[in-house]
């Protein structure tokens, strides 16, 4: 198995412990107030914005931690470099990523246009946001196993 595919199981398995985890975490904290309230607006809003700097913290330690643990066993060092196959399986990610988010966006304005509660929004983007940070682990991993 190559560098890249390794990493792209552990940008997987660590994306799907970081948002189980920290979604575990907020769950219990979830106010008691009314569906509009100033409140829950708070808790949604800190919930994104924590999530997300939880978030790019997490993957630059296990990132570290990842070359680490590859060095020692393998004696090999991260490729200092990125091929053009490199680049066209994180274009094909990226663009899968961006069109699962751009799913979910659409589908959480259309929850504000259904006269859906907020928290219907918020929760719609949060999970659109893991998917598309799942699918694009997934799609670079199927693309290094299979090829382009």
């Amino acid at each position: 198995m190559s560098y890249q595919e390794k990493k792209s199981i552990v940008s997987l398995i660590s994306s799907i412990l970081i948002f189980a985890a920290y979604s575990l975490y907020r769950y219990p904290q979830y106010p008691e107030g009314g569906v509009d309230s100033k409140v829950i607006f708070h808790y949604w809003g800190s919930f994104v914005l924590v999530l997300t700097l939880v978030s790019i913290a997490a993957h630059i330690v296990i990132s570290i931690i990842f070359n680490i643990f590859f060095r020692m066993t393998t004696g090999e060092k991260e490729p200092s470099f990125a091929d053009e196959l490199d680049k066209r399986i994180d274009l094909l990610a990226f663009r899968n990523s961006f069109a699962v988010f751009v799913l979910g966006f659409l589908l959480a304005m259309g929850s504000l246009v259904m006269d859906r509660p907020s928290q219907v929004m918020f929760i719609i983007l949060i999970v659109s946001g893991f998917l598309s940070d799942v699918t694009g682990s997934l799609s670079r991993l199927y693309h290094y196993k299979r090829g382009v």
